[in-house]
């Protein structure tokens, strides 16, 4: 059990696109546990490894209401995405307190490995297909603010830069 660090926006590690995870073993097990006790400890309801400066392709995701449903998605592959989407507002464990609207699709087929290796296909719609979206463009080095206009992204870069300024004061 750990609680790793997160990487805040804009630390540019957050750009860095995830590479494929060649084998489901005891260390891959060992990071998804870690990111779970992470997501967990930080309120969260999805992690990508990205987020804590490691680059493969691994989140994990829990939107019920107890936290005592995680769905671990190793090497995602979006299958189908609706062609209907949604506007909701998303936030970050990345960009901490920021929330603004995003497009997404309302539901989406992603077909991944689980914890133990095996594949599987999931389909979700509502918060979960939202936040297997977001997830997944984690993987894809994006953050979600990368999503609105560059007024907005400026604004926000700026008042993230000042916090992690004055937390190091």
């Amino acid at each position: 059990m750990a609680i790793l660090p997160i990487l805040c926006y804009p630390d540019p590690q957050l750009h860095t696109v995830a590479k494929p995870v060649a084998g489901v073993d005891e260390r891959v097990r060992q990071l998804v546990a870690d990111m779970l006790d992470t997501m967990y400890d930080a309120h969260g309801i999805g992690l990508a490894a990205t987020q804590i400066n490691v680059h493969e392709r691994v989140l994990v995701i829990d939107t019920s209401e107890e936290r005592n449903q995680p769905q671990v998605l190793i090497n995602p592959e979006l299958v189908w995405a609706s062609p209907d989407t949604v506007v909701g507002d998303e936030g970050c464990l990345s960009v901490p307190g920021i929330y603004d609207g995003v497009a997404r699709s309302v539901a989406v087929r992603v077909r991944a490995l689980d914890a133990n290796g095996v594949s599987r296909e999931i389909e979700a719609e509502g918060l979960l297909a939202v936040c297997i979206q977001h997830e997944m463009d984690h993987l894809l080095g994006k953050v979600f603010v990368e999503y609105l206009s560059p007024l907005k992204r400026n604004r926000i870069k700026s008042k993230m830069v000042k916090r992690q300024r004055e937390a190091r004061e």
